[in-house]
């Protein structure tokens, strides 16, 4: 199962996160704050602060949102592949 060992802001909707399989990079997350626990978060005061559930090994922030590390490396995977 995959976790994440640490996230950080980095600017706009972009994270930085580590992943537990010595992956890391960032990720831009703007594309997908949909729906009605995301929509807070594209107001980046609130964006930025993200942090990392210490049980659930996963991005979160204080209004409940998250994202599963799965999702987040899929995503991280697609955003590479574009760049290279």
């Amino acid at each position: 199962m995959l976790h994440i060992k640490s996230a950080r802001y980095v600017s706009d909707y972009i994270l930085w996160v580590a992943f537990d399989d010595g992956t890391d990079g960032k990720i831009d997350i703007k594309n997908e704050l949909k729906g009605p626990v995301f929509e807070p978060l594209k107001d980046v005061a609130i964006f930025s602060k993200v942090a990392v559930d210490p049980e659930l090994e996963t991005v979160v922030w204080p209004n409940g949102a998250d994202f599963a590390p799965e999702f987040l490396k899929e995503l991280y995977q697609k955003q590479n592949q574009q760049v290279a």
